[in-house]
Protein backbone atom coordinates (compact mmCIF):
# COMPACT_ATOMS: atom_id res chain seq x y z
CA UNK A 1 0.00 0.00 0.00
CA UNK A 2 2.79 2.39 0.87
CA UNK A 3 4.48 1.60 -2.42
CA UNK A 4 1.38 2.51 -4.39
CA UNK A 5 1.17 5.90 -2.68
CA UNK A 6 4.91 6.64 -2.75
CA UNK A 7 5.50 6.19 -6.48
CA UNK A 8 2.93 8.77 -7.66
CA UNK A 9 4.17 11.26 -5.04
CA UNK A 10 7.70 11.05 -6.47
CA UNK A 11 6.37 11.44 -10.01
CA UNK A 12 4.36 14.56 -9.17
CA UNK A 13 7.26 16.17 -7.27
CA UNK A 14 9.66 15.53 -10.15
CA UNK A 15 7.22 16.88 -12.73
CA UNK A 16 6.55 20.01 -10.71
CA UNK A 17 10.28 20.71 -10.41
CA UNK A 18 10.67 20.32 -14.14
CA UNK A 19 7.83 22.74 -14.85
CA UNK A 20 9.04 25.51 -12.52
CA UNK A 21 10.96 27.37 -15.22
CA UNK A 22 8.23 26.71 -17.78
CA UNK A 23 5.56 28.23 -15.52
CA UNK A 24 7.57 31.46 -15.27
CA UNK A 25 8.01 31.90 -19.02
CA UNK A 26 5.51 34.08 -20.91
CA UNK A 27 2.93 32.19 -22.94
CA UNK A 28 1.04 33.56 -25.90
CA UNK A 29 -1.95 32.84 -28.05
CA UNK A 30 -0.75 33.61 -31.55
CA UNK A 31 -2.89 35.11 -34.29
CA UNK A 32 -1.28 35.42 -37.71
CA UNK A 33 -1.81 37.86 -40.57
CA UNK A 34 -1.00 37.16 -44.23
CA UNK A 35 -2.06 38.55 -47.59
CA UNK A 36 -5.23 36.47 -47.16
CA UNK A 37 -6.46 38.90 -44.49
CA UNK A 38 -5.04 42.18 -45.75
CA UNK A 39 -1.29 42.16 -45.10
CA UNK A 40 0.50 43.81 -48.08
CA UNK A 41 2.98 40.94 -48.43
CA UNK A 42 3.85 37.82 -46.47
CA UNK A 43 7.55 38.72 -46.26
CA UNK A 44 7.64 41.10 -43.30
CA UNK A 45 10.98 42.83 -42.69
CA UNK A 46 9.99 44.83 -39.60
CA UNK A 47 7.12 45.72 -37.28
CA UNK A 48 6.42 48.86 -35.25
CA UNK A 49 3.89 49.32 -32.46
CA UNK A 50 2.32 52.78 -32.46
CA UNK A 51 -0.20 52.69 -29.61
CA UNK A 52 -3.22 50.84 -30.99
CA UNK A 53 -1.83 51.03 -34.51
CA UNK A 54 0.60 48.49 -35.95
CA UNK A 55 2.95 49.25 -38.85
CA UNK A 56 4.39 46.36 -40.86
CA UNK A 57 7.23 46.92 -43.32
CA UNK A 58 6.95 44.32 -46.06
CA UNK A 59 8.46 43.49 -49.42
CA UNK A 60 5.49 45.06 -51.17
CA UNK A 61 4.45 48.09 -49.18
CA UNK A 62 3.98 49.50 -45.70
CA UNK A 63 0.98 48.06 -43.93
CA UNK A 64 -1.00 49.89 -41.26
CA UNK A 65 -3.31 47.83 -39.05
CA UNK A 66 -5.90 49.94 -37.31
CA UNK A 67 -9.42 49.22 -36.14
CA UNK A 68 -9.23 45.63 -37.30
CA UNK A 69 -8.42 46.52 -40.93
CA UNK A 70 -5.29 46.91 -43.06
CA UNK A 71 -4.29 49.89 -45.15
CA UNK A 72 -1.27 49.81 -47.48
CA UNK A 73 1.10 52.60 -48.48
CA UNK A 74 3.22 52.20 -51.62
CA UNK A 75 5.24 54.48 -53.95
CA UNK A 76 2.01 55.61 -55.58
CA UNK A 77 1.08 57.08 -52.19
CA UNK A 78 4.45 58.81 -51.84
CA UNK A 79 6.46 56.07 -50.14
CA UNK A 80 10.11 56.01 -51.23
CA UNK A 81 10.06 52.31 -52.22
CA UNK A 82 7.72 49.35 -51.83
CA UNK A 83 10.31 47.33 -49.84
CA UNK A 84 10.28 48.70 -46.27
CA UNK A 85 13.29 47.52 -44.26
CA UNK A 86 13.06 49.52 -41.02
CA UNK A 87 10.67 51.63 -38.96
CA UNK A 88 10.92 54.09 -36.09
CA UNK A 89 8.40 56.12 -34.13
CA UNK A 90 8.98 59.64 -32.85
CA UNK A 91 7.02 59.39 -29.60
CA UNK A 92 7.00 63.16 -29.14
CA UNK A 93 5.23 63.90 -32.42
CA UNK A 94 3.69 60.58 -33.41
CA UNK A 95 5.57 60.72 -36.73
CA UNK A 96 6.75 57.47 -38.33
CA UNK A 97 10.03 57.12 -40.21
CA UNK A 98 10.39 54.30 -42.74
CA UNK A 99 13.70 53.11 -44.13
CA UNK A 100 13.26 51.55 -47.56
CA UNK A 101 15.24 50.17 -50.47
CA UNK A 102 14.83 53.55 -52.14
CA UNK A 103 15.22 56.18 -49.45
CA UNK A 104 13.87 57.39 -46.11
CA UNK A 105 10.20 58.32 -45.81
CA UNK A 106 8.72 60.59 -43.14
CA UNK A 107 5.04 59.98 -42.44
CA UNK A 108 3.35 62.81 -40.55
CA UNK A 109 -0.36 63.62 -40.31
CA UNK A 110 -1.11 61.72 -43.49
CA UNK A 111 1.69 63.38 -45.46
CA UNK A 112 4.74 61.51 -46.75
CA UNK A 113 8.04 63.26 -47.43
CA UNK A 114 10.95 61.28 -48.81
CA UNK A 115 14.68 61.81 -48.48
CA UNK A 116 17.16 60.30 -50.95
CA UNK A 117 20.79 60.72 -51.94
CA UNK A 118 19.70 63.17 -54.62
CA UNK A 119 17.54 65.52 -52.55
CA UNK A 120 19.21 65.33 -49.12
CA UNK A 121 22.29 64.31 -47.16
CA UNK A 122 21.25 60.68 -46.85
CA UNK A 123 24.32 58.45 -47.25
CA UNK A 124 22.61 55.85 -49.39
CA UNK A 125 19.07 55.07 -50.53
CA UNK A 126 19.13 51.58 -49.00
CA UNK A 127 18.15 52.31 -45.39
CA UNK A 128 18.52 49.20 -43.24
CA UNK A 129 17.91 50.93 -39.91
CA UNK A 130 16.40 54.10 -38.47
CA UNK A 131 16.17 55.44 -34.92
CA UNK A 132 15.00 58.60 -33.16
CA UNK A 133 16.99 60.57 -30.58
CA UNK A 134 15.26 63.82 -29.69
CA UNK A 135 15.53 66.13 -32.70
CA UNK A 136 17.84 63.70 -34.49
CA UNK A 137 16.93 60.92 -36.91
CA UNK A 138 19.76 58.39 -37.22
CA UNK A 139 19.92 56.07 -40.21
CA UNK A 140 21.95 52.97 -41.02
CA UNK A 141 22.51 52.65 -44.76
CA UNK A 142 24.50 50.56 -47.23
CA UNK A 143 27.12 53.33 -47.39
CA UNK A 144 27.53 54.49 -43.82
CA UNK A 145 25.50 56.37 -41.24
CA UNK A 146 23.50 59.59 -41.58
CA UNK A 147 21.96 61.91 -39.02
CA UNK A 148 19.22 64.41 -39.76
CA UNK A 149 18.60 67.33 -37.41
CA UNK A 150 14.86 67.82 -37.82
CA UNK A 151 15.03 71.24 -36.23
CA UNK A 152 17.66 72.69 -38.61
CA UNK A 153 17.21 70.23 -41.53
CA UNK A 154 20.97 69.71 -41.55
CA UNK A 155 22.55 66.36 -42.27
CA UNK A 156 25.73 64.78 -40.88
CA UNK A 157 27.42 61.82 -42.57
CA UNK A 158 29.56 59.24 -40.79
CA UNK A 159 31.70 56.72 -42.64
CA UNK A 160 35.26 55.39 -42.88
CA UNK A 161 36.65 58.93 -43.22
CA UNK A 162 35.45 60.31 -39.88
CA UNK A 163 34.81 57.22 -37.72
CA UNK A 164 36.66 53.94 -36.97
CA UNK A 165 34.22 52.24 -39.38
CA UNK A 166 36.22 49.58 -41.20
CA UNK A 167 33.18 48.65 -43.28
CA UNK A 168 30.50 51.12 -44.39
CA UNK A 169 27.60 48.65 -44.59
CA UNK A 170 25.68 49.73 -41.49
CA UNK A 171 22.82 47.39 -40.74
CA UNK A 172 21.02 48.73 -37.66
CA UNK A 173 21.07 51.64 -35.22
CA UNK A 174 20.00 52.03 -31.59
CA UNK A 175 20.12 55.63 -30.29
CA UNK A 176 19.68 56.72 -26.67
CA UNK A 177 20.28 59.92 -24.73
CA UNK A 178 23.90 59.11 -23.91
CA UNK A 179 25.04 56.71 -26.64
CA UNK A 180 24.24 55.68 -30.19
CA UNK A 181 25.17 52.20 -31.36
CA UNK A 182 25.50 50.87 -34.89
CA UNK A 183 25.66 47.30 -36.12
CA UNK A 184 28.24 47.38 -38.92
CA UNK A 185 27.92 44.27 -41.07
CA UNK A 186 31.43 42.83 -41.17
CA UNK A 187 32.77 45.62 -38.97
CA UNK A 188 31.45 44.84 -35.49
CA UNK A 189 29.78 47.55 -33.41
CA UNK A 190 30.29 51.30 -33.54
CA UNK A 191 29.60 53.50 -30.50
CA UNK A 192 28.95 57.24 -30.56
CA UNK A 193 29.30 59.07 -27.24
CA UNK A 194 26.87 61.97 -27.22
CA UNK A 195 28.73 63.97 -24.57
CA UNK A 196 32.16 63.81 -26.24
CA UNK A 197 30.96 63.35 -29.85
CA UNK A 198 33.59 60.64 -30.21
CA UNK A 199 33.33 57.27 -31.92
CA UNK A 200 34.64 53.92 -30.72
CA UNK A 201 34.50 50.48 -32.32
CA UNK A 202 34.10 47.01 -30.83
CA UNK A 203 35.34 44.02 -32.78
CA UNK A 204 35.67 40.25 -32.45
CA UNK A 205 38.99 39.82 -30.57
CA UNK A 206 39.87 36.44 -32.07
CA UNK A 207 39.40 37.67 -35.64
CA UNK A 208 37.83 34.39 -36.71
CA UNK A 209 35.18 34.55 -39.40
CA UNK A 210 33.63 31.13 -38.86
CA UNK A 211 34.11 30.18 -35.21
CA UNK A 212 34.36 31.55 -31.70
CA UNK A 213 37.68 30.89 -29.97
CA UNK A 214 37.46 33.29 -27.02
CA UNK A 215 33.94 33.02 -25.58
CA UNK A 216 33.52 36.09 -23.37
CA UNK A 217 36.55 38.20 -24.28
CA UNK A 218 34.67 40.63 -26.49
CA UNK A 219 32.09 40.91 -29.24
CA UNK A 220 31.21 37.42 -30.42
CA UNK A 221 31.50 38.15 -34.16
CA UNK A 222 32.15 40.91 -36.70
CA UNK A 223 29.06 40.21 -38.80
CA UNK A 224 26.55 42.14 -36.72
CA UNK A 225 22.90 42.44 -37.72
CA UNK A 226 21.23 44.30 -34.86
CA UNK A 227 21.91 46.35 -31.73
CA UNK A 228 19.63 47.23 -28.82
CA UNK A 229 20.76 49.64 -26.10
CA UNK A 230 18.55 49.70 -23.01
CA UNK A 231 19.21 50.41 -19.32
CA UNK A 232 22.91 51.06 -20.08
CA UNK A 233 23.20 47.53 -21.51
CA UNK A 234 24.11 46.81 -25.12
CA UNK A 235 22.62 43.71 -26.75
CA UNK A 236 24.15 42.64 -30.09
CA UNK A 237 22.91 40.14 -32.68
CA UNK A 238 25.24 38.51 -35.21
CA UNK A 239 25.16 35.66 -37.70
CA UNK A 240 27.25 33.63 -35.25
CA UNK A 241 25.60 34.20 -31.86
CA UNK A 242 24.66 37.08 -29.57
CA UNK A 243 26.45 39.36 -27.11
CA UNK A 244 25.59 41.40 -24.03
CA UNK A 245 27.89 44.24 -22.93
CA UNK A 246 27.55 46.19 -19.67
CA UNK A 247 30.26 48.72 -20.46
CA UNK A 248 32.95 46.61 -18.88
CA UNK A 249 32.28 42.92 -19.41
CA UNK A 250 31.02 40.91 -22.36
CA UNK A 251 28.79 37.86 -22.08
CA UNK A 252 28.17 35.89 -25.23
CA UNK A 253 25.47 33.39 -26.16
CA UNK A 254 25.79 30.42 -28.51
CA UNK A 255 23.26 27.75 -29.42
CA UNK A 256 25.43 25.03 -27.88
CA UNK A 257 25.43 26.52 -24.37
CA UNK A 258 22.26 28.64 -24.19
CA UNK A 259 18.63 28.46 -25.18
CA UNK A 260 19.20 30.05 -28.58
CA UNK A 261 17.60 27.86 -31.26
CA UNK A 262 20.22 29.06 -33.76
CA UNK A 263 23.34 31.22 -33.92
CA UNK A 264 21.93 33.03 -36.96
CA UNK A 265 20.21 36.16 -35.63
CA UNK A 266 18.32 38.80 -37.60
CA UNK A 267 17.37 41.07 -34.71
CA UNK A 268 17.80 41.51 -30.96
CA UNK A 269 15.44 43.55 -28.79
CA UNK A 270 16.32 44.27 -25.18
CA UNK A 271 13.55 44.59 -22.61
CA UNK A 272 15.82 45.77 -19.81
CA UNK A 273 19.27 45.02 -18.40
CA UNK A 274 18.59 41.28 -18.03
CA UNK A 275 15.84 40.36 -20.51
CA UNK A 276 15.86 40.26 -24.31
CA UNK A 277 14.15 38.77 -27.37
CA UNK A 278 16.15 37.12 -30.15
CA UNK A 279 14.87 36.82 -33.74
CA UNK A 280 16.55 33.82 -35.38
CA UNK A 281 16.14 31.71 -38.49
CA UNK A 282 14.82 28.85 -36.32
CA UNK A 283 12.37 30.59 -34.07
CA UNK A 284 11.78 33.43 -31.63
CA UNK A 285 13.74 33.17 -28.36
CA UNK A 286 13.27 34.93 -25.02
CA UNK A 287 15.86 35.18 -22.23
CA UNK A 288 14.90 36.30 -18.71
CA UNK A 289 18.44 36.41 -17.39
CA UNK A 290 18.34 32.75 -16.30
CA UNK A 291 15.92 30.72 -18.40
CA UNK A 292 15.12 30.60 -22.08
CA UNK A 293 11.96 30.06 -24.11
CA UNK A 294 11.59 29.40 -27.83
CA UNK A 295 8.36 29.95 -29.79
CA UNK A 296 7.96 28.51 -33.29
CA UNK A 297 6.33 25.98 -35.56
CA UNK A 298 8.35 22.82 -34.91
CA UNK A 299 11.13 22.41 -37.48
CA UNK A 300 10.11 18.84 -38.31
CA UNK A 301 6.32 18.60 -37.85
CA UNK A 302 5.56 22.36 -38.17
CA UNK A 303 3.13 22.01 -35.26
CA UNK A 304 3.06 24.78 -32.61
CA UNK A 305 5.97 24.43 -30.23
CA UNK A 306 7.24 26.14 -27.07
CA UNK A 307 10.52 24.97 -25.56
CA UNK A 308 11.85 26.13 -22.19
CA UNK A 309 15.48 25.68 -21.10
CA UNK A 310 16.34 26.22 -17.44
CA UNK A 311 19.66 27.25 -15.87
CA UNK A 312 20.78 23.61 -15.66
CA UNK A 313 20.22 23.08 -19.38
CA UNK A 314 17.08 20.94 -19.01
CA UNK A 315 14.65 21.52 -21.87
CA UNK A 316 10.89 21.27 -21.36
CA UNK A 317 8.40 20.98 -24.20
CA UNK A 318 5.32 22.99 -23.17
CA UNK A 319 2.01 22.08 -24.76
CA UNK A 320 0.72 24.99 -26.90
CA UNK A 321 -2.01 25.31 -29.49
CA UNK A 322 -0.63 28.18 -31.60
CA UNK A 323 2.71 29.50 -32.87
CA UNK A 324 4.14 32.40 -34.88
CA UNK A 325 3.47 32.28 -38.62
CA UNK A 326 6.94 30.96 -39.44
CA UNK A 327 10.19 30.03 -37.72
CA UNK A 328 12.23 32.57 -39.72
CA UNK A 329 11.87 35.62 -37.50
CA UNK A 330 13.02 39.06 -38.66
CA UNK A 331 11.93 41.33 -35.81
CA UNK A 332 9.70 42.02 -32.82
CA UNK A 333 8.08 44.94 -31.04
CA UNK A 334 6.14 45.24 -27.80
CA UNK A 335 2.54 46.26 -27.20
CA UNK A 336 2.16 46.14 -23.43
CA UNK A 337 2.52 42.46 -22.55
CA UNK A 338 1.77 41.44 -26.13
CA UNK A 339 4.25 40.85 -28.94
CA UNK A 340 4.15 41.64 -32.65
CA UNK A 341 6.50 39.50 -34.70
CA UNK A 342 7.72 39.95 -38.28
CA UNK A 343 8.37 36.67 -40.07
CA UNK A 344 9.21 35.47 -43.58
CA UNK A 345 5.65 34.14 -43.97
CA UNK A 346 3.45 36.68 -42.26
CA UNK A 347 2.98 38.97 -39.26
CA UNK A 348 2.19 37.43 -35.88
CA UNK A 349 0.46 38.86 -32.83
CA UNK A 350 1.33 37.13 -29.58
CA UNK A 351 -1.43 37.75 -27.03
CA UNK A 352 -0.05 37.19 -23.53
CA UNK A 353 -1.85 34.44 -21.61
CA UNK A 354 -2.01 33.32 -18.01
CA UNK A 355 -1.43 29.65 -17.23
CA UNK A 356 -5.18 29.03 -16.96
CA UNK A 357 -5.90 30.89 -20.22
CA UNK A 358 -3.26 28.82 -22.04
CA UNK A 359 -4.96 25.62 -21.01
CA UNK A 360 -2.87 24.79 -17.96
CA UNK A 361 -3.62 24.78 -14.25
CA UNK A 362 -0.09 24.64 -12.95
CA UNK A 363 0.04 20.96 -13.92
CA UNK A 364 3.26 19.32 -15.11
CA UNK A 365 4.40 19.93 -18.70
CA UNK A 366 3.51 17.47 -21.38
CA UNK A 367 7.10 16.50 -22.16
CA UNK A 368 10.55 17.07 -20.74
CA UNK A 369 13.93 15.96 -21.99
CA UNK A 370 17.54 16.76 -21.03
Amino acid sequence: MKLRIWIPTIAVSLALSLSAAAQDMPRFRWENFTIANGLPDNHVFCVLVDGNRIWAGTENGLGLYEGGAWKTLRPADGLAHQAVLSLALDKRTGDVWAGTMGGLSHISAGRIDTFTQLNSGLSNDIVYGVGIQGDFVWTATAAGASRLNTRTNQWALFNERNTPMSEIWTYAVSPAADKVYYAVWGGGVLEYDVATERWKDYNDPDGETEMVLMKDQGLIHEITTSVSYVDKILWVATYFGASRYDGRYWHNFLQKDSGLPSNFLNQIKGVDATRAWFSTDKGLAYYDGTNWAVYRPALDTHKPEMLVRDAEGKVTNVAVATAPAHNYILGVDFQGNDLWVATARGLSHGIRQTISESGGTGAPPVQAHP
